[in-house]
């Protein structure tokens, strides 16, 4: 049975509002936003770099499309995370 919650009298999936990250390697993580993962290198997200496990591991999905890792006061959004050319760093 798929499990459904009401919010504001809408039926939600909590699979479509959910954010993890389901591994972490040497050169990135990758990071399950609903049902679709995302590989973040550390080359273009250098932030995650020499973050501890629980730092990484502690990310909200905040609305639709934003992300937040509060602990290493990091935020991005889907447009970031899948094309990150366009938007240069501004912080390492």
């Amino acid at each position: 049975m798929n499990k459904l919650s009401m919010t504001n009298g809408i039926l939600t999936s909590p699979v479509k509002n959910k954010v993890e990250v389901t591994y972490i390697s040497r050169n990135g993580l990758v990071l399950l936003v609903g049902d679709k993962e995302y590989y973040l290198s550390y080359e273009k997200f250098p932030w995650f770099k020499k973050a501890t496990v629980d730092n990484v591991f502690d990310v909200r999905l905040l609305g639709k499309n934003r992300i937040r890792w509060e602990a290493l006061d990091v935020d991005l959004n889907l447009s970031i995370i899948t094309n990150p050319d366009a938007y240069p760093l501004m912080a390492e």
